[in-house]
C-alpha cells in the first residue's frame, strides 16, 4: 500500500449504499430511478411528490443506471442480454441495445456524457468503454477480476472499479485508457463513494468490504454508503439494523439514524427492508433508499434524519440514481 493510507473505520452499522452528486436545481426537474433486478422494469419517482411517475418496461434483469448530462438518454446495463440499454428518457423506449464484451453489473456515465464504463463480471474481468456518439464498445480494459461497481471520480479523472472475488480496488487513468494504480484490500470490494477537496481533486474513497460491518477510508491524493452533494454528511445504510445512519464530514462524527420499513405478509414473520443503494437529490435535502426487501423506496429527510415517505415500486429493488433534466 505505498501508493494509498487506508484505514478502517470499524462501527457497528454499514452495508450497501452509493450516491450521485448533481448541479442545484428546482425540484420538478429532479427524478429518482430504480431498477428493479427481478423483473423488467425500472420504477421513476418524482420526489415532488414522492410518486412513482413512469414505468419502463423491457429491461430484463436490470442492473446499474446512468444518465446523459443533458438527461435525453438513460443508460441501463442488462443482466439478461449482457447489453447496455439506451433509453429515451421521455418516452421510455428502447433506443439501442449495445453488446458488451461479458455479463455486466454497475456502469457510469463521464462528467462530459462522451463515454459510459461497464464493469464486466465475468473472468477474468474488464471495464467496458461505450462511446456515446456511436454507440459501439469502444475498449474493452482487463482488469484484476471480475467487476461488480465502477464509478467516475468527481474530478473526471478516473473510474475506480472494485472486485469482490479478487479483493482488488483498480483505478483507471481516463485519459490514457489505462490501470493507473491497484490497491488490494483485506475483504472483496463493495460500494464506494468519494470526497472531493476544496480543489474538485478527489481526496478520499469510502469502500465497504464484505464481512466487515464497517468501512474503509483510503486517501485517494497518496496514492452502498453516499456523500451528500453539498459534501457535509455521510450515509451508510444497515441491513442488520434495518437503518440508514448519518455521520458528519470531515470528523465521521455519528449524527443519528433513520429507521426503515419492513414488508408485513400475512401469516409470516416481517421482514426487514433490505436496504441496497442511496441517491439525493441536488439540494442534499432527501435521500433516496432503495429495498430489496421491501419492495419500496424511502425517503429520508436528512436535516431531520427522519424517514418522511415510502414509495412501493416494483421486485427486488436495488440500483438507485438521479437524473437533473436541462
Amino acid at each position: 500500500m505505498s501508493k494509498s493510507t487506508l484505514s478502517r473505520t470499524g462501527f457497528r452499522h454499514a452495508w450497501l449504499v452509493l450516491a450521485l452528486a448533481v448541479s442545484p436545481v428546482s425540484a420538478n426537474t429532479v427524478r429518482v430511478y430504480v431498477t428493479n433486478s427481478a423483473g423488467d422494469s425500472i420504477h421513476v419517482i418524482d420526489p415532488a411528490t414522492n410518486k412513482v411517475v413512469q414505468v419502463i418496461k423491457g429491461i430484463e434483469a436490470a442492473h446499474g443506471i446512468g444518465f446523459a448530462p443533458d438527461g435525453a438518454r438513460v443508460y441501463v446495463s442488462n443482466e439478461a442480454d449482457s447489453t447496455l440499454d439506451v433509453v429515451d428518457r421521455k418516452t421510455g423506449k428502447i433506443l439501442k441495445k449495445v453488446p458488451l464484451s461479458g455479463h455486466p453489473n454497475n456502469i457510469a456515465v463521464t462528467k462530459d456524457g462522451g463515454r459510459v464504463v461497464v464493469g464486466i463480471a465475468d473472468d477474468p474481468g474488464a471495464l467496458d468503454v461505450i462511446d456515446t456518439a456511436s454507440l459501439k464498445l469502444a475498449k474493452s480494459i482487463p482488469v484484476n477480476g471480475r467487476l461488480h461497481n465502477v464509478y467516475v471520480t468527481p474530478d473526471n479523472k478516473f473510474v475506480v472499479t472494485g472486485s469482490i472475488r479478487t479483493k482488488v480496488l483498480t483505478v483507471i487513468d481516463l485519459k490514457t485508457e489505462q490501470v493507473a494504480w491497484e490497491l488490494k484490500l483485506d475483504e472483496g470490494v463493495r460500494p464506494m463513494t468519494f470526497e472531493a477537496g476544496p480543489d474538485g481533486s478527489t481526496r478520499r474513497i469510502f469502500v465497504q468490504l464484505s464481512k466487515l460491518n464497517g468501512f474503509a477510508v483510503v486517501d485517494f491524493a497518496a496514492h452502498g454508503m453516499g456523500v451528500a452533494p453539498d459534501g457535509k454528511t455521510l450515509w451508510v445504510t444497515s441491513i442488520f439494523a434495518n437503518a440508514v445512519f448519518a455521520y458528519s464530514l470531515p470528523d465521521l462524527k455519528l449524527l443519528g439514524h433513520a429507521k426503515l420499513p419492513e414488508l408485513k405478509l400475512e401469516g409470516r414473520a416481517p421482514i426487514g427492508a433490505v436496504p441496497n443503494w442511496v441517491t439525493f437529490t441536488p439540494d442534499s435535502k432527501l435521500l433516496y433508499i432503495s429495498n430489496a426487501g421491501a419492495r419500496s423506496v424511502s425517503v429520508i429527510d436528512t436535516k431531520a434524519i427522519k424517514r418522511v415517505a415510502t414509495v412501493p415500486v416494483g421486485e427486488v429493488p436495488k440500483r438507485i440514481n438521479t437524473l437533473v433534466m436541462r
